[in-house]
Parts: C-alpha cells; structure tokens; sequence
C-alpha cells in the first residue's frame, strides 16, 4: 500500500479538496548554531502551509545534505535525524504540490551540484507560469533530468548549469527569466540566498538571530527561533548572506502584487504582512461583513479555524453573541491511516462535529473564510440543522472564489468553482443556507490597509498581474509528460551517480558525495 501523506481530508473526499495552502519554506545562516534544529522548529512553524512532504538541507562548508521525505515535518524528522545533519547554513521546505505530483521526487530542497563541484539546494514557495519554456531551455542545454516533475528542479538545474559564474551571479541570470509567483530560499556550502519575485506574491521575510540571519516565509517562523523581524525580503531582490555578512542585489524592478488570499486564509494569524497583523485584518473583515450583511440571529459561530477572527468581528459589529457551535478535531489530517467508504460518506464528521446544545433551537450566522466548490459548507449546514438549528445564515469573510490561482494555491479548475457557474442565490440553495452573504472586495482590501494596486486578486476578479501563456501550457501537471519524454532521451548520459538505489541519490560531482539526498 502506498504511504500516505498525512492529508486525511483528502481522502475522504479526494476529488474535491478545498483550496490548498502554498508551500512553506526557511533559512537560516548561524555558525555556532543546531541549524538543523531550528530549520525543523522554523518549518513547524510553517506546516500549515503545506503537509504532502517536508525536507531540509544542510551544509558544513564541505558539502550539502539533502533529508527530506512524504509526510508532516514531526514525522519526516526525529532526534536522530536532527542530530546527523550539522552545520552553519541550512534551508527547508514543507510542501503542497502546485507544479509537480506528490511523490519522493518532488519533495523539496532540490539538490544540483555543478561541473565545477559547487553544491545548490533550493527550496521553493509560489508556482512558476512559464515552466514549458524554462524545460525547453534545460532540454536545450542537455540537463539530464532527476526524476522530479516540478517547476523548482528546472530552476536548479539552472543554477547549476553556469559552473564558470558564482552561485550569485548564477542567480542574477536565472532569476530574471523566471515568470510567476516565487520566494526561493537556496544555498551552497557556504551561503545562504534568498529571492522574491519581481511582484512579491507569496511572503517572504528577513530575520536576526543573536550569532546569524534567518528567512522565512512567515514571521511566525522568526518568533518560533528567537529571531528579530528585520524586514520583508523585497519584491526583485536577491539576498545573499555568508561570513562576510549580508547582500542585496536587485535583479527587477519591483512591482508588488501581494496575494490577496494570505490576509483571508494561508497565513497564520499571528503573522504580519506588509505591517498589517493578519489577525486583526480577519476581525476587521468580520465587522465589514457585518455592515454589508447584517442579520437577525442568536449566536454567532466560526468554522473552525480559520472562520474564527472574521466571526469575533462579525459578532463584536454586530452585537449578537459569539459562541462555538462546532467543535474541530486537531488530530484530523495527521494520520497515514487510509479510510474505508465507510468513513468517506462521514465526510466532515471526521473533521468537524455540532455541540448540539449550543446550537439547537437558535438562529445561527455561520462565518467561513471561503467558498470554493461548496460541499464543506452544505455539509456543515445540514450537520447544524440535524442538530437542531432553525436558521443558518451563512457568511463569507472573501468575496466569491470565481478564478483559479495559478500563483502557488492549488483551487479548482475554473469549471469546478461553484461561484463560476451560479449567482448568489444559486450558492445559497446550493449549500441549504437561509441566507448567503461574501464580504465586497472593497470591504476586503480595506481591512488589509494596503492599496488596490499592490495586491494580487485575481481569484477574486480574474485580473491576473502575471501574463499567463496561452494553449495549455500551465498547470499543476504539466512536467509530468515533458519530464517523461526528456528521462527517456538522457537515460544515457545518466551520471553515475544519480544510478545509486536508495537510500542514497547523489547530486554530487566528484567522488566525495558532496551532494547527496538521503531517501528514508
């Protein structure tokens, strides 16, 4: 039987997952310091950012380890594990598949050594728009392929295909050929790299530690570490930091298009983002909710967790008390147990589950973050109603989900969107509820505090900031078939090295094994 990947709800229901959180990643350069341990602290900090597979890489100086495998950091990783993997810089990665399926190959950091023995490990939270392009160009350049099918491994390879340049040089060519949604952190022997892309979709900031620097995709990873907010790592800068302390380079000129969703849903609360708390921003959204769609109810209760800050401020506006109504469990999503029919038409029991006392004989406004294809809530209503609710008024803390994102959360297809095909009372039949009502997008982008214009909203209005290719060349699979026909015309020029069975696939050049993944 095939290991599982620790995402329960998907097996439930796996034709029709919700919308799926971006990546997670960590640096960190600190000489005198467990690196290891504070990229898996950092890391899980990050988990609910991506829980398919997780990984980090780690360097001494002499060469760069790669540890990673399918699962949740605290089941990829134990004390042991930790303890092997020393040195000053290391990066890590936990992972939900945009570009690529969830396989061993696909996990991050990516590992590539160059002809002239430097070492790259790379790890990477966004999705990349121009990923056929960027094959042609390692097709081109007779890059044998490593058995991943993901947008990262092309950007590796690339790295490490200019042996004459440094690593930061490398970058400085690479990065600009790059369109689409990237926070790169990435390193060699001796150096830690970070890069955001031109338009600074996904979060990426910069932190200090007493003896060292860290970087990670949300400041809730700098606080788990002990470490200083210093800033955001900017839209078009690349971040170099080694013994000689830190650089940065501008490789575009920025042009931010922060995503939209981080403030309603991928974020943790307890992030800041551009100066704004995400917290706060969901309660402000809460209230603004309350002002469009006011109501007459008895209780107001959150879809846990993340209703929970809109549905404080929903209640705080409008003066109807807040209170639980369903209870979550925490444990779901974190077992490999792979459920039976049975369990699927449970469906989200398993996850969510009515405190009947609570909830029966009142009328009820029921705060979510979202609406992507609708069974989550139409289960959620008939669940309150069987539990003896006489209304469900259902409200949304984003306005309706009508585009696919292309930019590093894996939604529906377009055609699967429920606010794609129906106007708002065909939702609201849809799912059962009494009343339906989205927060505007003017009400949302308000309570970020940013302006319209640096803000990516494309789920939302369909105006994508980064020109999409035409035809069909985009997609969360579309390697898989590019990736087959390259292994088959490189199968010859293998390396050797990339030959060894597991547990070992080396990236190394020379005999030393200097790069070298280790497979559990």
């Amino acid at each position: 039987m095939p290991r599982g990947d620790g995402r329960l709800s998907h097996d439930l229901d796996p034709q029709r997952p919700g919308p799926q959180d971006a990546c997670g990643v960590f640096g960190v350069w600190a000489p005198q310091e467990e690196v290891a341990n504070l990229t898996y602290f950092g890391l899980y900090a990050l988990q609910h950012r991506g829980q398919e597979a997780a990984g980090i890489a780690v360097s001494d100086g002499s060469g760069v380890v790669v540890y990673k495998d399918l699962g949740l950091v605290a089941q990829v990783f134990d004390e042991p594990t930790l303890a092997s993997l020393r040195g000053h810089v290391a990066i890590g990665h936990t992972r939900y598949s945009t570009t690529g399926g969830s396989t061993w190959e696909n996990a991050q950091p990516t590992i590539r050594a160059t002809s002239s023995g430097t070492t790259i490990a790379l790890a990477h939270n966004g999705n990349l728009v121009n990923t056929a392009e960027l094959q042609r160009e390692v097709t081109e350049r007779g890059l044998s392929a490593d058995g991943s099918t993901n947008d990262t491994s092309l950007v590796t390879m690339l790295l490490a295909s200019r042996p004459d340049l440094s690593v930061e040089a490398a970058a400085l060519e690479v990065l600009p050929q790059l369109r689409g949604a990237f926070s790169f952190v990435f390193m060699d022997e001796t150096t830690l790299y970070a890069a955001r892309d031109p338009h600074g979709v996904r979060p990426l900031v910069l932190g200090r530690l007493e003896r060292g620097w860290v970087v990670a995709s949300e400041t809730a990873a700098l606080d788990i570490v002990g470490a200083s907010v210093v800033r955001e790592v900017e839209p078009g800068e690349l971040i170099a930091i080694d013994a000689e302390g830190l650089r940065s380079t501008r490789f575009a000129a920025p042009e931010p298009k922060g995503c939209l969703f981080e403030y309603v849903y991928i974020a943790r609360p307890d992030a800041q983002i551009a100066g704004r708390n995400v917290h706060a921003a969901r309660v402000q959204i809460g209230r603004q909710l309350a002002k469009e769609h006011p109501v007459e109810a008895d209780l107001v209760i959150p879809v846990p967790e993340s209703g929970t800050p809109a549905a404080i401020g929903y209640a705080e506006e409008s003066g109807i008390t807040y209170g639980s109504g369903l209870v979550k469990n925490p444990y779901v999503g974190r077992t490999f147990i792979q459920p039976s029919q049975t369990l699927r038409q449970l469906g989200i029991r398993l996850k969510l589950n009515p405190l009947r006392e609570n909830v029966r004989g009142k009328r009820l406004v029921v705060v979510d973050d979202s609406i992507v294809r609708g069974n989550t809530q139409r289960a959620i209503v008939r669940m309150l109603r069987e539990a003896g609710a006489v209304e469900v008024h259902v409200r949304i803390s984003s306005p309706p989900v009508s585009w696919p994102c292309f930019y590093g959360i894996d939604f529906a297809t377009r055609a699967e969107l429920l606010a794609n095909g129906l106007d708002n009372d065909g939702i609201r039949r849809s799912i059962g509820a009494d009343t339906l009502g989205y927060v505007s997008l003017p009400g949302l982008i308000a309570a970020t505090e940013q302006p319209k214009t640096r803000l990516c909203r494309a789920c939302f209005d369909g105006e994508y900031p980064i020109e999409l290719p035409v035809g069909n060349l985009i997609g969360k699979h579309v390697l898989e078939g590019i990736g087959r026909r390259v292994a088959h015309s490189a199968a010859d020029d293998t390396d050797a090295a990339e030959q060894l069975v597991p547990p070992f696939a080396a990236a190394g050049a020379d005999d030393k094994m200097s790069a070298t993944t280790i497979r559990p």
